[in-house]
């Protein structure tokens, strides 16, 4: 492949790496190993220092987190200490992780370990990516929806992830199971989205009897919904546009044998639209807001849930910080909250949370055979090694998908919990089809404009199919214009 189509496809998946929220999306502008203005330069330093061999392989990792390199590094030195392979570490600067990786992999000495974040960037590196399917790190991993896969191999292997779903306070949901007639026993009773919508439709209709049972049992919640807002504003409105969005065309994807749903396709049909109309229905109409001020700006979401106002709340385990911090002074704790799957009515039996990275170990196959294997052992040391395991988890911060992060190497996270639950029982994680969503912003916007008149009444659910649909085609076709523009360029 042409040099100048590797850069453009590595500068596009950098630029749709910053516009997520992610394990993957960084805010930090410098680290203990490169800059931006020095990245080239230390690159090559680092490519040098990896030359030396003591007869057993050694090891090169090209980092894609700048926030974590203190700990990447004091890992390679603990490992080296351990065992005598020379592990070297170079951490890209924010936002420069595709062009760092290009210089590198055009060296004698490039890395052996390398991120990938998607499908095209295993399109791109197709010829550096060893398949993983044999590895240690592959066999560990709890869901291997998780891996990426393309062109008939395990391309990458996701070190971390992120989860999302509809949060809900159990406290409340268990004080209304009491009442007579409660659709459900107990929280755990909600399984699919029949139940989950009898359950809001009864709560909506029974907030005073809610609250009665809540005082009673000494709470200091007190509800005015079932749902919190779903603002269509910009602060809120790609909870929908882009994370509800993602269940149709998930399913969409998988239905056309899609080997990875994140790389998407250039037309879709929108078969799933009338599920996306049922959850979105059931979201605005077991709210307390009007519908006429989604896209004010006005309501807060997060504030509604938090101080016990709301019942569920669809975002995040991004959110559990937010929720639990102090200064927020909100009334939920940890012990009131949990997350359950989006229920679409499609697969809800094996459905679990909405799951993703852009974060994914690759091995450099153009490495040596000992290189490679010096970077398999590496990664699966770090994936079992009392000292791998604490620095990803609470150094690094990050919730990782290895059956070997359980007891004091699980996170705290409560709804990062239940991801990594959901996964062990052997539920299907939602991949985040969104990723490939086209001219992300301009499809968005076209979507969010059709479902707020279609919310407030004054258009129509034709329109919203339109804007999904057609404004899929028409933006794919300008997107991959670009594309090609770039590659001949």
């Amino acid at each position: 492949m042409k040099a100048n189509r590797l850069m453009a496809l590595g500068l596009a998946a950098v630029m749709t790496t910053g516009m997520l929220a992610g394990c993957g999306s960084s805010t930090s502008t410098t680290s203990s190993t490169a800059t931006s203005e020095a990245a080239t330069s230390e690159a090559a330093t680092a490519s040098t220092a990896a030359t030396t061999s003591n007869g057993k392989g050694k090891v090169y990792l090209l980092n894609f987190k700048p926030e974590t390199d203190e700990a990447w590094q004091d890992l390679a030195k603990t490992y080296t200490d351990q065992t005598g392979v020379e592990v070297n570490v170079l951490t890209a600067a924010d936002g420069q992780y595709a062009t760092t990786l290009q210089s590198e992999m055009a060296k004698t000495d490039a890395p052996t370990i390398f991120n990938i974040g998607s499908s095209t960037d295993a399109q791109t590196w197709d010829d550096y990516t060893l398949d993983l399917k044999d590895s240690e790190i592959y066999k560990h991993l709890t869901d291997k929806s998780l891996a990426v896969t393309y062109n008939g191999k395990i391309a990458g292997v996701a070190n971390c992830f992120e989860s999302y779903g509809i949060i809900y306070n159990k406290t409340i949901l268990n004080a209304y199971a009491k009442l007579d007639g409660a659709k459900i026993k107990s929280a755990d009773d909600i399984k699919d989205l029949d139940t989950l919508e009898a359950v809001a439709d009864d709560i909506q209709a029974r907030i005073d009897d809610v609250n009665t049972e809540l005082s009673s049992e000494g709470s200091s919640f007190q509800i005015t919904e079932a749902f919190a807002s779903a603002g269509l504003d910009d602060g809120s409105s790609w909870r929908f546009s882009g994370h509800l969005a993602n269940m149709p065309l998930y399913y969409e994807f998988k239905d056309d044998g899609l080997e990875d749903p994140t790389a998407g396709e250039a037309k879709i049909t929108g078969k799933y639209l009338d599920n996306f109309k049922r959850v979105w229905d059931m979201y605005t109409r077991d709210s307390a807001a009007d519908p006429k001020t989604l896209n004010s700006g006005a309501l807060n979401a997060e504030s509604e849930f938090g101080n016990g106002e709301a019942v569920f709340y669809q975002n995040g385990d991004w959110e559990y910080s937010a929720l639990t911090s102090e200064d927020n002074g909100y009334l939920v704790t940890a012990d009131d909250m949990d997350m359950m799957p989006i229920y679409f009515g499609v697969d809800d039996e094996n459905e679990g949370l909405c799951v993703g990275t852009e974060n994914h170990w690759s091995v450099n196959a153009k490495a040596s055979a000992d290189d490679q294997q010096a970077s398999l052992d590496f990664l699966n040391w770090v994936i079992t090694s009392d000292e791998g395991r604490k620095a990803m988890t609470e150094t690094m911060g990050l919730t990782c998908p290895f059956d070997t992060f359980t007891g004091d190497y699980e996170t705290q996270n409560v709804f990062a919990k239940t991801g990594s639950q959901l996964m062990a029982d052997g539920k299907t994680s939602v991949a985040w089809a969104f990723n490939a969503t086209p001219n992300v912003d301009d499809w968005r916007k076209d979507v969010v404009s059709a479902l707020t008149a279609y919310t407030d009444g004054s258009g129509q659910w034709d329109a919203v199919k339109t804007a999904f649909v057609d404004g899929w085609a028409n933006q794919w076709t300008l997107a991959h214009a670009e594309d090609a523009t770039s590659s001949a360029s």
